[in-house]
């Protein structure tokens, strides 16, 4: 429990500095915020995602480190996103349902894809992480086509105060604090889990996801607080694409992961959280608080259906 609590602690305070260095940065440099929350943040958050389902598949749990990468998406459209738009309603950019999002989808349709087969082997790692370097390239690319734009949208932003190192190191210190603070939360829910005999599959669906994405739930919350709602939904879109598309692949080509015990009821489930969120988003280009009640109903009907297993 203490470990628990601490890990709270540590998450709050990382997730506060890195909003407040990323988003100080992005108006140094002249770019969107959302390119920062697709990239610097939604990759940073995912950091304990990627430890824990290494980790996990080094001991043979491999259970764990799928059910982390599956269980983690769902948690971040359904919970994280239906909890920061309870807290303020989401603006989605516009570039985020031309083309991210449906990557999104994309990419979601792989992961459900892989839940086929027996193994996820080195080679499907390696296809994974060529994905990940096209998408990156992909997002850069486009990025430098919206600089003008971006400019545009900043010129009348007040510059931020202070040296820009200040908010580099803010960026490091949240995404250090998020990591080691999700590793205690992790570490103690799994030892709770344990005493009471709970399935590796459902802790790694579960207690396992939702801790390693407790820094994009910390993060996105702070963001809708400080209305950077950018940052909020772009976190949450860029992670879900590099936890299928890094982590498992990643995670793949160190070790292969079996894929039994995580259902396609459990990957059908990752897939829709995925596709609703276009449709959703296309209303009124806004999550709004009703559809955020949406989300995380959806998420307790998962939770009822998944327990007794």
């Amino acid at each position: 429990m203490l470990l628990i609590l601490a890990g709270i602690v540590l998450l709050y305070f990382g997730a506060e500095g890195l909003v407040r260095g990323s988003s100080s940065l992005a108006i140094r440099a002249g770019i969107q915020p959302l390119v920062v929350g697709l990239t610097v943040v939604a990759f940073g958050t995912s950091a304990p995602e990627l430890t824990v389902s290494i980790s996990a598949a080094l001991q043979g749990m491999g259970p764990v480190a799928l059910g982390n990468v599956l269980g983690s998406n769902i948690f971040n459209i359904a919970v994280i996103l239906g909890i920061s738009a309870l807290i303020r309603p989401l603006e989605i950019h516009i570039n985020l349902l031309r083309r991210d999002i449906p990557i999104m989808i994309g990419v979601s349709v792989i992961g459900f894809v892989l839940l086929f087969f027996s193994v996820v082997t080195r080679v499907y790692g390696l296809v994974l992480i060529a994905l990940l370097v096209a998408y990156l390239l992909f997002t850069i690319r486009a990025s430098k086509r919206e600089t003008a734009a971006s400019e545009a949208a900043l010129e009348d932003v007040s510059p931020p105060a202070g040296p820009w190192w200040r908010d580099a190191i803010y960026v490091a210190a949240g995404l250090g604090l998020l990591v080691l603070g999700a590793n205690w939360f992790v570490d103690g829910s799994i030892a709770i889990a344990r005493k009471f005999g709970v399935p590796e599959a459902v802790i790694g669906l579960t207690i396992v996801a939702a801790g390693t994405s407790l820094p994009e739930l910390a993060t996105s919350i702070v963001a809708a607080v400080k209305k950077q709602t950018d940052i909020a939904v772009g976190n949450v879109v860029g992670s879900n694409i590099f936890n299928i598309l890094c982590i498992l692949g990643v995670t793949a080509t160190v070790t292969p992961i079996p894929t039994a015990g995580i259902s396609l009821v459990d990957g059908g489930v990752m897939l829709l959280t995925a596709v609703i969120l276009l449709p959703l988003a296309f209303t009124q280009r806004s999550i709004s608080r009703a559809e955020g009640i949406l989300l995380l109903g959806v998420y307790g009907g998962y939770l009822v259906w998944l327990w007794p297993k």
